[in-house]
């Protein structure tokens, strides 16, 4: 079955005609800026249909709305059978397309390629399945989640979770689409907006960053590798060359000192241009001495990551699904992949609220999960630590390796540790109560969920040691 279906425009007006009386290189870049928004289109139309099993017009008041690509009149069409989404851009050249795998999700196509290059793209076996643990007790299964708080503090604490979703206590214009509230372990809030659901997987954008730490974690306990190692890149291999140096703690904790074009690295032709992690992240020069600046890129990570599957070899692809997301219980959080088969875990990982949970709840327990160590002791420790260079700005908080670090500049307890990103992913993690708080969102640019004054709300609420400032 196949809907074809046009995206009318959000940002038309930003967009230039291509035509004749437009300069070369004018209309050069207003194609290029149709291919990057046709990959955007492409890629979330895949992954929100056959990932998330979102509605079309779920679909259009998300991820598809309230983003900076100048959207014309893109024709898509999703192809239910093939499980695949084409979208044409120009006259003059094929389609973008984005196919989606078991387990991995969707995954661009290279511009230009046919349909027929979806078969080329990496799979899984096809009898790797993940375990069927809805059943299960919580943390690793749905029973037995939830815990109950007296009467008139699960009232506050409801009401405390309802103005998260008005789009205006904190933050004018915000879109949340859930909250868990965990204390000690237990689920003791939980709400979704309309047509979410506890298995609803959301694009966690950079708070896949913290998965990739958790799975060098993972590998460090295991013995396959060290954060003091260079990073296994086979493109910094030539002799002399000086990224060699460059060690896989420098990449968590984006001291690198490698160049990128701009605040957070612009990573669009990779994200929707369906370039590859090796000839974008592993490309870039040094601009600083590694260990000397923080500068804020998506690279590292995703260098972090390719480093880690280099180093893995064959079991790589596997490698998350059997040695971290299926232990936890994670079992609808899928990793996405280039067209050649490397992780983009610097954002394209969907997840769910549930799973953001239980990933927290992993470093609330110091590495330990079911009375399996899956992490180095005190791993926890080492991601929340702010060892090597920080952000230059003051007001900010601090970086670890692989999450952000709060404190008491953001109204929060000394130690208290979060993964974030983009639109409005959080994970709040703040040991000195037991508290975790998760929200997800959909939030537009000019809107920011503040999630620092929600969490000290949160532990008002629940009258914690760590919540009394």
């Amino acid at each position: 079955m196949q809907t074809t279906r046009t995206v009318l425009g959000i940002t038309a007006a930003l967009m230039l005609a291509i035509s004749p009386v437009v300069p070369a290189s004018a209309a050069g870049e207003t194609l290029r800026a149709r291919e990057i928004a046709a990959g955007y289109e492409a890629i979330f139309l895949c992954s929100d249909t056959f990932v998330g099993h979102m509605s079309e017009a779920a679909i259009d008041a998300t991820d598809l709305t309230g983003w900076r690509f100048p959207l014309d009149a893109l024709h898509a069409t999703i192809d239910r059978k093939a499980k695949r989404v084409s979208v044409q851009f120009d006259p003059g050249m094929s389609p973008r397309i984005a196919v989606w795998r078991p387990l991995l999700g969707c995954a661009h196509l290279p511009i230009g390629a046919s349909p027929d290059m979806a078969n080329a793209v990496p799979h899984l076996p096809h009898d790797l399945a993940p375990p069927s643990l809805d059943h299960a007790d919580w943390p690793r299964g749905d029973a037995n989640a939830t815990a109950p708080l007296p009467t008139a503090q699960k009232a506050a604490l409801d009401a405390l979770v309802a103005k998260a979703f008005d789009g205006s206590t904190y933050g004018k214009g915000s879109k949340t689409s859930s909250v868990l509230v965990l204390l000690d372990g237990r689920i003791v809030a939980e709400r979704y907006a309309l047509g979410v659901t506890m298995h609803t997987p959301q694009r966690t954008w950079s708070m896949a960053k913290s998965l990739v730490a958790t799975l060098i974690g993972r590998a460090v306990e295991l013995g396959r590798i060290e954060v003091s190692m260079p990073a296994n890149i086979p493109q910094w291999r030539h002799s002399g060359d000086p990224r060699a140096a460059i060690t896989l703690d420098q990449l968590l904790r984006m001291n690198s000192g490698l160049w990128t074009d701009g605040p957070g690295n612009r990573t669009d032709s990779l994200y929707w241009g369906g370039s590859t992690v090796p000839e974008t992240a592993a490309a870039a020069p040094l601009e600083a001495a590694p260990g000397s600046r923080f500068n804020y890129a998506n690279n590292d990570f995703l260098l972090a990551t390719y480093s880690l599957m280099t180093t893995l070899g064959p079991d790589a692809l596997a490698f998350p699904f059997k040695q971290v997301l299926w232990p936890l219980g994670m079992t609808r959080t899928t990793p996405e992949t280039d067209w050649q088969g490397h992780y983009v875990m610097s954002s394209q990982v969907w997840m769910t609220a549930r799973d953001s949970a239980r990933l927290a709840l992993l470093y609330a327990n110091d590495g330990m999960f079911d009375g399996k160590r899956l992490l180095p002791k005190d791993w926890a420790g080492y991601v929340s630590s702010t060892r090597g260079a920080q952000p230059d700005d003051a007001r900010r908080p601090r970086y670890g390796a692989g999450f952000w670090v709060l404190d008491s500049r953001q109204g929060l307890p000394s130690g208290t540790f979060a993964m974030e990103g983009s639109r409005g992913q959080y994970a709040v993690i703040v040991p000195s109560a037991n508290v975790i708080v998760v929200r997800r969102g959909f939030d537009p640019l000019d809107a920011r969920f503040d999630i620092d004054r929600f969490t000290h709300d949160a532990l008002g609420v629940l009258k914690t040691d760590g919540g009394r400032q």
